[in-house]
Parts: C-alpha cells; structure tokens; sequence
C-alpha cells in the first residue's frame, strides 16, 4: 500500500514503539551532523528541555508545530503561557481565519524560530515529516531562521522506507486516535516533507532524548 493510500483500520505497528540501542543513536546523531543537522543527546525530558531553552532566548519569535513530544516535555505550555518569548500559534488562533487568511499565513511561514518534532529520523541522517495541512512544512524546510526538533528515541528507524513505513503503520493510527478523542475529526497523511541535508549552518537542531515521547 502506498502512502497516499492510508487504511483507516489500521491498528498502530507496536515495533515502531521500540527504544532505539545506544550505538543506533550515536550512529543516527553522527550521522544528522554529517548532514548539517546539529545533534543533542538529553538523557531524559528533563534535560531535554532544558537544552531546548538554552537556544531559545527571551523575545524570540517562536512557532510550534503540533507536536505531542513538546506536550509531554513542557516545552509547548512554558513557549504559550510563560509570556519570555513571542509565541506566534497563540497569536493565529486569536485572528479571524475569515478575514485574517493571509496574515496567518505569513506569520507561520517564516519565523524566526520553527519547533516541533519529527515522525522519523533515519540512522542515516534523514528526517521524516508527515502533516495534514502542511503548515509547519514550509517553516522546517527553508522559511524559519531557526529550526528545532526535539524527537524520542523510539522515531529511529533503519533507512527511508522504514520511516514510511513507519508514518504509515503506527504514526499515523495513533494520531487518528489522538484526534479523534480531542477533536471528533480525522487525520490524514496528506503531505510529506524529507530532508536528506540542511544546507545552512548553525541553522537546524535535533535533540534526541533517551525517552519514548510522543508518537
């Protein structure tokens, strides 16, 4: 089956909820530099976090993707509600979809700095996004000064098929899930974004942590 040909009945591929080794991730994190990616190793959420904010100054512009790893990390609630930093997602929701359109949309497409986390990232360096709408795709890819990722051990995966297959068979049945009891909608698997090298430097960020976070 293709990616484009989602099975709604899918039930999530538990084998892509599994802890990557130590040596996956050291071979994964010198990999994503040989690409340009800039790789931390936190060894809790913990940590995490506090790597995360250590590149985040007071007064930064920031975007975040829906992301349930930066949930879980307290990264998403200390952006929104701490009031350090310009947090743009709570600023687009508060504006008129109707009459707004387009000042949402340049306001997601090139922030200063773009955060979320990713659904796969390959031990040879290459990071796998999948979105419905894809509004955080365009920032990740080249629109954002700065990108970070913050990405649980379990995303590791072997090679770029075993990323979507990854998205296919457990990313995307447990997001339906998510959706579903939050929001009462679905999901989809309707856009894919895949970097293979970051050519800017200094510019992009992963922060893989020793925990299972997120899906």
């Amino acid at each position: 089956m293709l990616i484009g040909e989602i099975d709604t009945s899918l039930t999530p591929d538990r084998d892509f909820a599994k802890p990557a080794s130590d040596e996956q991730i050291k071979r994964t994190a010198r990999a994503l530099e040989a690409n340009g990616i800039h790789t931390l190793i936190a060894q809790n959420a913990a940590e995490a976090k506090k790597m995360f904010f250590e590149l985040v100054p007071d007064g930064m512009e920031v975007f975040l993707g829906a992301s349930v790893t930066l949930e879980q990390v307290g990264i998403k609630d200390e952006v929104d509600k701490s009031g350090r930093f310009d947090a743009l997602r709570p600023r687009m929701f508060a504006m008129d979809r109707q009459t707004q359109g387009r000042e949402i949309r340049k306001l997601g497409a090139s922030p200063e700095l773009a955060a979320g986390s990713v659904q796969a990232v390959t031990e040879e360096g290459q990071v796998l996004l999948a979105s419905k709408t894809g509004s955080q795709l365009g920032p990740y890819a080249s629109g954002a000064g700065k990108v970070i990722w913050v990405v649980g051990i379990q995303k590791i995966v072997k090679d770029l098929d075993e990323g979507l297959r990854r998205i296919q068979t457990y990313c995307y049945p447990r997001e339906q899930e998510h959706v579903q009891t939050l929001y009462h909608f679905d999901t989809g698997v309707n856009k894919i974004l895949i970097i293979n090298r970051e050519m800017r430097p200094e510019r992009t960020t992963m922060i893989i942590v020793k925990e299972v976070l997120g899906f």
